[in-house]
């Protein structure tokens, strides 16, 4: 590869670090080796020559960075619009010999669950990936796949492997931090008070976890796509990958769907608690009222002003009303007792 200025550039027209829209730009041979940074003017240049292939890592591009990518790599104008505007459904595009894949992100930000998405520009030399909202760099999947240059001589394929067996690995994890957070509420389930709290993270949780499913579950689709319908960008020999990757995806499917059943469960049992004590609370309610009724009635009827009231002249009426009130309130007490209402 000796003589070839486009891959080899000075150091000052390298790749420029300084724009975080521009991740990374870097060549590659056809045997898996890593031949260096290449600014973008120079992809053309690099594509040009044979057995080389660009890899390229974008992050929320401008318009003009977007037409300058067409350019060098000879890009469909659909591709291009739908990559400059984020909020696209998960799918997958065929343009000639190339692809264009959507795939949905997803990153734990401050505790909260925050959505993004990934654009894939691939061609049989070329990978270009375009990140949106949250979602992490893809730095450590493209050193994973230099790690194993005798599978990245499959060329951008094994690089597109590494990319969506990456965003899947990193779903899991969500999955799981969400498990964990479960178990912790049940604590304030299963609690004497009822925290409202408790039940709006529980809806919140099963909201991001079916936002989730939504991102996953069409994710297995383009993966199976990949591995039956293009065998001219995808060779046999990286298809066992794109299987794992499937399978991968499919564990994450359905760890999502347990986990909302589980929600689905806490949240009904934490319903069925609260109303649980308010039933017995109105149990104890009525019990008490039951026996301040039976006093109240007596001293009701001595509060009427008539002439003949039972025992009014006997000295020990008095007496005896209260005792008779204290053992009418005890019996209803006891029967209440025993009937668990108080």
């Amino acid at each position: 590869m000796h003589g070839m200025n486009p891959i080899s550039p000075p150091a000052d027209s390298v790749a420029r670090t300084d724009q975080p829209m521009v991740v990374n730009c870097i060549a590659y041979r056809q045997d898996g080796s890593r031949i260096g940074d290449v600014t973008l003017d120079a992809i053309s240049d690099v594509l040009a020559e044979p057995d080389t292939f660009v890899w390229v890592g974008l992050h929320e591009p401008d318009e003009a960075l977007l037409l300058k990518i067409q350019d060098e790599f000879g890009l469909h104008d659909l591709a291009i619009e739908d990559a400059h505007a984020a909020h696209q459904r998960t799918k997958i595009e065929a343009y000639g010999d190339s692809l264009f894949l959507v795939v949905q992100t997803a990153q734990l930000i401050d505790g909260q669950l925050a959505f993004g998405e990934t654009h894939i520009f691939f061609g049989p030399r070329y990978l270009v990936t375009v990140r949106h909202g949250a979602s992490l760099s893809y730095a450590p999947a493209r050193r994973t796949c230099e790690h194993t240059p005798e599978l990245l001589a499959n060329g951008p394929s094994y690089g597109l492997y590494g990319v969506l067996d990456f965003i899947v690995d990193n779903l899991l994890p969500i999955v799981r931090d969400f498990r964990e957070e479960v178990q912790q509420l049940e604590h304030d389930i299963f609690g004497e008070t009822f925290k409202s709290s408790t039940i709006r993270r529980l809806y919140d949780m099963q909201r991001d976890l079916m936002t989730l499913r939504l991102a996953v579950a069409p994710l297995q689709d383009i993966v199976q796509q990949l591995i039956r319908l293009y065998p001219n960008l995808i060779p046999e020999e990286l298809r066992a990958y794109f299987r794992d990757v499937y399978d991968h995806a499919f564990r994450v499917n359905e760890a999502i769907s347990a986990m909302r059943e589980m929600l689905t469960a806490a949240i009904n049992v934490n319903l069925s608690l609260v109303s649980l004590r308010q039933n017995e609370v109105m149990k104890k309610l009525a019990g008490w009222a039951a026996m301040l009724a039976a006093p109240t009635l007596l001293t009701s009827w001595y509060g009427m002003n008539f002439t003949h009231m039972p025992e009014l002249s006997r000295p020990w009426a008095y007496p005896a009303m209260i005792v008779l009130m204290g053992c009418i309130v005890g019996g209803i007490y006891v029967g209440l007792k025993r009937a668990r209402w108080l």
